[in-house]
């Protein structure tokens, strides 16, 4: 994906390579088993491993951003069916980025003994209780609560789709689920009103079950990319089993690489996700339209950045991480400016657009960055933390919009 993440996998992951070929250059304990006919199925072995299944794996992870998006121009009505007033129904975004942020860590760890199917199947079950929960709640504290736990389930969907993903060492995989996320996250502003209007608020509240559409492929997939167990897994196993118990992520936390890429991502998601709350009604504000209307404006200006966005990843190794830092610290400090201040629609809608060029194509950039320098056994755990970071914005987002928007 960028010149330092595959210099990451270069350094960080030839053992494991090599392990799943069945060759010695990485494994210097097992010399005779390198020299015998036995690895002679290995091509069979890594020609599924080609097919990393990025479309499926963004069908799975689009839904759970769109539950962050859906109910936005439908917060009104559902402020009047809960009895609330509209700033009070803006917790269930908050309830979801909020549920998405505990149930990240949660769900990994539910499902880490068993790999990223586990996190499927884990992250599938609490989604269906979640959403069952929010569907009958009478009243608000209900609806949030059954909110965040859907989105707990959706955050286990989306951390395993980038964990399949992260088996792609160029990038690309990752970068497509990234790109999914962001046209979930935009498409739900028109999804959600068009939802509304013919099925109600509630059905918006309960977009993140479309991931249930990819359950079959994905789980297929996570079982087919998976490691296949062997002597020389279990020996790097027991190897690297005192780092896996390591109550805390220290060893992450510490890497500099991790910390930039996640400080940056928590930014630019944050700075997003507040545009995707309040940018549309900036637009309604000018223009007069209805919702529909205007959630098909704003669907178009940040589907159209988040489309644009797989150009900045195939650019990145060109430009150097540092630029591309730099470019996506200042595309998301414009777009701000440009959503929040501008008296014209069409640059409010350009402000939309940038935010979702350079969230989308720095989530994809960045979670390569934020493992690069990791050992293969710690990606998971760094991956997992990235997301976390993200989903921290996306909670804080319509919090500090809705804050600055009542100010």
């Amino acid at each position: 994906m960028t010149a330092e993440a595959r210099t990451g996998a270069d350094t960080g992951t030839d053992t494991d390579t090599d392990r799943d070929t069945g060759t010695d250059t990485g494994t210097d304990t097992t010399p005779a088993s390198a020299s015998t006919p036995a690895p002679a199925p290995a091509p069979a072995k890594s020609a599924p491993r080609q097919a990393h299944g990025g479309p499926v794996l963004a069908l799975l992870a689009a839904p759970a951003a769109m539950g962050v998006s859906g109910p936005t121009l439908a917060l009104s009505e559902a402020a009047r069916g809960l009895a609330v007033s509209p700033g009070t129904a803006a917790w269930l975004l908050t309830a979801y980025g909020i549920g998405m942020a505990v149930g990240t860590p949660l769900l990994t760890a539910a499902g880490g003994r068993r790999g990223p199917a586990g996190t499927v199947r884990a992250g599938a079950a609490v989604l269906v209780l979640g959403a069952a929960l929010t569907l009958v709640a009478p009243n608000l504290p209900l609806a949030v609560a059954g909110r965040a736990l859907e989105a707990a389930g959706a955050a286990g969907l989306n951390v395993a789709a980038f964990q399949i993903a992260g088996r792609d060492r160029s990038g690309r995989a990752a970068g497509l689920v990234a790109i999914g996320s962001a046209v979930g996250g935009t498409t739900g502003l028109f999804i959600g009103a068009a939802v509304a209007g013919t099925l109600g608020w509630r059905a918006t509240l309960v977009l993140p079950l479309l991931s249930l559409l990819a359950l079959v492929p994905a789980l297929r997939l996570a079982t087919r990319t998976a490691p296949r167990p062997g002597p020389e897994t279990r020996t790097a196993a027991t190897a690297t089993a005192p780092r896996r118990s390591l109550p805390l992520p220290l060893d992450v936390l510490r890497d500099p690489g991790f910390r930039t890429a996640a400080g940056l991502m928590l930014a630019l998601s944050t700075v997003n996700f507040a545009l995707l709350y309040a940018a549309p009604r900036r637009v309604a504000a000018l223009t007069g339209w209805n919702g529909v209307e205007t959630g098909a404006a704003a669907s178009i200006a940040t589907l159209v950045g988040a489309l644009l966005s797989w150009q900045l990843i195939r650019a990145a190794p060109a430009l150097g991480m540092h630029r591309m830092r730099l470019l996506l610290a200042a595309g998301s400090l414009a777009a701000a400016a440009l959503a929040s201040f501008a008296p014209w629609t069409v640059v409010v809608l350009i402000g939309s657009t940038t935010s979702s060029l350079v969230t989308a194509g720095g989530q994809g950039l960045l979670t390569g960055a934020a493992t690069g320098r990791l050992p293969e056994a710690r990606h998971g755990t760094a991956i997992g933390l990235f997301n976390l970071a993200f989903l921290i914005g996306v909670a804080a987002g319509p919090a500090v919009a809705e804050a600055l928007t009542a100010t």
